[in-house]
């Protein structure tokens, strides 16, 4: 009897596990996912500090811990802290006895230490703002960080005092500053960044920068620990010249500073070499145009004999640190949809060490992730999978194949179907350009049948997609979709004369990227012509209302997040000031007939898709009043239409997990209105 019951619970068991693997990803599911960020080697190598980013379904806010990591076979992993708040930002002690963090409370965030010998933990810092950018000195008896410090909003007009008791309005708000919202953040309250150094035992915060400017970005100590390197811009026109930083050095004790670069353009993330004799820093000369590739410089420490390092790598160089003989860098960059890291030496020559970094934005699938290196020069990277998040990988030398080090989301992917993914190649129709898209399958799709497919086009439009997670992209297809994300002509990732084919040209032959993309998926016979939807939010909601205006291919369209009118949009934006001359010629006073032609709500009268139309109620970087622009008009015209607008959402809409889910859920209920088998 007993046996009989043995084998009936290992059967038991067996079914459940079965029909566990069997079922797909769900909405619910998003709020479990979790994901590694900014993993952080020892200097020895030993050990690994990382984020553990997830959600809190209750609070339906992202939330992160750190983790300490052993690599050296010994199976540490557990969390660095007993507190119950999020930490980040961790940066090793040259020694690698502690480490620095940023922790973040409903007081506040600060900096505190944690002492890996005997695991106390203590609060260094009471700050007026939040910390970034923390960086230890040489010899570990400092710690430099930048922060915003406020300043007093302008006052216009004395009003007279109010009555004892009286319940009136608060007082007006000023702004007189060129960049005064930004999208997430809202209002910005009057400030400027500036540097500053606390003892590393605890103590007084002193400032170093000062001025009506900002500075900050990542820091780099010199070998002495006397000087700091950081990027700024002071120039006098600073506000209008936004697009320009320089790098400079600032003495902590004399706090005099030189200015190392002069060449327009952004000039930021000094890196002062292994034996401190050269200074690393990334920019590129600004011709004003669409996009350009970021570059690697290397200069003498003082400033002298500038040198472009990566003047022969046609992709953006994204993060470089010095490999520890001082002979090289290892870097992160794009290259054709993917996100890798690879060793550059002084001439320019690359040699590919991974191409699978990612894995840290889970709304859609864009290119993210970071490494670090030791002294030793392993390599810590967020290793990417299209089933799953980051976790944390190794490179025990370059020359090795990576180990992965987590599996945070075992204990709920394992027991999921997930979607897989195809790489998509193609030739553009306009002029034979090589394009490349992915096709995301539907889990267990019926190869007997044809399904229906989902376009799904990606913002920026100076931005790429690739082979990474995205729980938008799961859930698509989950429901019953193929799901086909194109890298069209602007995209990242394919040199600087492809991204550059939309300055003054956009929208424009991307459009025929992204049709020419759905043709070749039609090829292969999985996909039912005839149920063709299409999608994409911000510059992919562009795409998406510009398709629609050009033909009636697809049942129905979600159009998220647009600009439909670059006219108004141009002007209301939280970055308003950043349009002329790099993406049309001129302000749109001064070019109005350029600004609208390129304008989506220009094409409305010829759509007859049914069209839902969707927007975060706070979205600053393209407002609803954009979206409402062509709610309003298919409304006029008697089109199918239906605005959505999402509370407390910016033009982030997926930071808030149920935020993602809804975009999902209503997405998928007006195509699943117009799928008609």
């Amino acid at each position: 009897m007993q046996k009989f019951l043995f084998s009936f619970l290992v059967l038991f068991i067996s079914f459940q596990i079965a029909a566990q693997v069997s079922s797909n990803f769900e909405y619910l599911d998003v709020f479990q996912l979790e994901y590694a960020n900014h993993p952080k080697l020892s200097p020895n190598g030993d050990y690994i500090v990382y984020e553990r980013k997830g959600f809190d379904i209750m609070k339906d806010r992202s939330k992160g811990d750190l983790w300490l990591l052993s690599t050296d076979g010994r199976k540490i992993h557990h969390k660095v802290t007993s507190r119950e708040a999020n930490e980040s930002n961790a940066q090793w002690s040259p020694t690698g006895d502690r480490i620095a963090f940023v922790s973040s409370s409903e007081e506040g965030s600060e900096i505190y230490l944690y002492w890996t010998e005997t695991g106390t933990v203590a609060k260094l810092t009471q700050l007026e703002n939040s910390p970034s950018n923390l960086e230890w000195s040489p010899d570990g008896t400092q710690i430099a960080f930048s922060m915003k410090v406020n300043a007093k909003p302008p006052v216009l007009a004395k009003m007279p005092e109010k009555p004892k008791g009286a319940k009136w309005v608060e007082s007006p708000r000023i702004t007189d500053r060129l960049k005064h919202e930004a999208d997430g953040a809202g209002y910005l309250k009057p400030g400027f960044s500036h540097i500053f150094v606390i003892p590393a035992e605890g103590g007084s915060p002193r400032q170093l920068t000062s001025g009506s400017f900002n500075h900050g970005g990542s820091l780099s100590w010199s070998k002495n620990g006397q000087k700091i390197y950081f990027s700024g811009n002071r120039n006098t026109d600073w506000e209008y010249d936004f697009r320009n930083s320089e790098v400079y050095s600032i003495d902590i004790y004399t706090k005099l500073f030189e200015q190392l670069t002069t060449v327009s353009g952004p000039d930021y993330a000094p890196k002062v070499s292994p034996d401190g004799k050269k200074l690393a820093y990334l920019g590129y000369e600004d011709k004003v145009q669409a996009y350009q590739v970021t570059k690697l410089y290397v200069m003498d420490i003082n400033g002298g004999a500038n040198k472009v390092i990566s003047a022969k790598f046609d992709r953006d160089v994204d993060t470089a640190e010095w490999a520890p003989d001082g002979k090289g860098f290892y870097i992160q960059y794009n290259d054709i949809g993917k996100t890798k890291i690879g060793y550059m030496d002084l001439n320019g020559n690359v040699s590919e060490l991974v191409d699978n970094l990612g894995g840290t934005t889970l709304g859609r699938p864009y290119a993210s992730g970071s490494f670090s290196i030791s002294n030793n020069e392993k390599i810590a990277y967020t290793i990417s999978y299209p089933e799953r998040p980051a976790d944390v990988a190794l490179l025990d030398k370059p020359s090795t194949k990576p180990r992965l080090l987590t599996m945070l989301n075992e204990d709920l992917l394992a027991f999921k179907t997930m979607a897989t993914l195809e790489e998509i190649n193609y030739k553009s129709s306009i002029d034979g350009r090589n394009l490349q898209g992915w096709l995301l399958y539907l889990p267990d799709y019926d190869k007997t049948k044809k399904h229906p497919l989902i376009v799904e086009n990606h913002g920026g439009p100076i931005l790429n997609y690739g082979p990474f997670f995205s729980a938008e992209m799961q859930l698509y297809a989950s429901a019953g979709y193929f799901v086909f994300y194109p890298n069209p002509r602007g995209s990242t990732s394919y040199g600087e004369e492809f991204g550059n084919l939309l300055y003054n040209n956009y929208p424009g032959e991307d459009y025929n990227d992204v049709m020419d993309g759905v043709d070749e998926v039609l090829k292969s016979g999985k996909i039912d012509q005839n149920r063709l939807f299409v999608t994409g939010g911000s510059a992919g909601g562009i795409m998406t209302a510009w398709i629609i205006g050009k033909n009636n291919r697809f049942r129905a369209a979600v159009v998220a997040k647009p600009v439909m009118n670059w006219i108004s949009k141009t002007l209301v934006a939280d970055n308003y000031y950043g349009y002329a001359n790099s993406r049309y010629p001129g302000q749109p006073w001064e070019n109005f007939e350029n600004y609208w032609k390129f304008s989506p709500i220009s094409l409305v009268g010829n759509v007859e898709t049914p069209t839902m139309v969707m927007v975060g109620m706070d979205d600053l970087r393209t407002p609803p009043s954009e979206a409402k622009q062509l709610y309003h008009a298919l409304k006029l015209r008697k089109i199918e239409t239906v605005l959505v607008e999402i509370p407390e959402a910016s033009h982030g809409i997926a930071n808030r997990p149920s935020n993602l889910i809804t975009k999902v859920a209503h997405t998928l209920a007006w195509f699943e209105k117009y799928d008609k088998k």
